[in-house]
């Protein structure tokens, strides 16, 4: 079995959506990024949790998974958002740019029209903010024809939080586990990169 892919988005994960009152969590700190494409005097201010940074590199430390942005920050997620976390390089999924007035417009996430095609039959575990109930479906039948796939929804105003990221190296667990002939796992007694 491939190694299972890690998508990850940003918005509503790594950076919370403000509230009403236009409050972001007290974990977060602020930060005033230039996105690719803006001019220098359109930066934009996001916030960021620095414990991420750590939370993140220990599931990719793992070997368990293998990380790829799935966000409309693109190729920025990779200059920008990742080095403010400390976290190392990976790639990221080439997104289109739709001209869509909604994250939905056929009922589900727009990503998902690109993201199925470039997955084939791997593994993967996402995490998004803007699941609907017909991206569960298809993450379900996926899952029954033998792509095992994890959708993890983070609360938009919230973002990541610890108990994600532990369900997500659970689930990498579980499928090595399964992928690996009993004997092996009792010879060994640990798993890859344990130290």
């Amino acid at each position: 079995m491939p190694l299972p892919r890690l998508l990850l988005d940003i918005d509503g994960v790594l950076i919370p959506f403000p509230t009403a009152d236009g409050s972001t969590p007290p974990t977060h700190i602020r930060h005033t990024v230039l996105p690719t494409g803006r001019n220098p005097g359109d930066s934009v201010t996001i916030w960021l949790n620095p414990a991420h940074g750590p939370l993140l590199a220990g599931l990719l430390g793992s070997g368990l998974v293998a990380p790829v942005w799935c966000t409309s920050w693109r190729k920025d997620a990779t200059t920008i958002i990742g080095p403010l976390l400390g976290l190392p390089e990976f790639p990221c999924l080439d997104l289109p740019r739709p001209q869509i007035t909604t994250s939905h417009p056929n009922g589900y996430l727009w990503k998902r029209d690109h993201v199925s095609p470039w997955l084939g039959g791997d593994p993967v575990a996402w995490i998004d903010d803007d699941f609907t109930a017909l991206d569960h479906t298809w993450a379900a039948e996926r899952t029954a024809r033998g792509n095992p796939t994890l959708l993890i929804q983070p609360d938009a105003y919230a973002g990541l939080q610890p108990p994600h990221l532990a369900d997500a190296h659970t689930w990498a667990v579980q499928l090595w586990e399964s992928s690996v002939p009993a004997e092996e796992t009792s010879r060994c007694g640990h798993l890859p990169n344990d130290s």
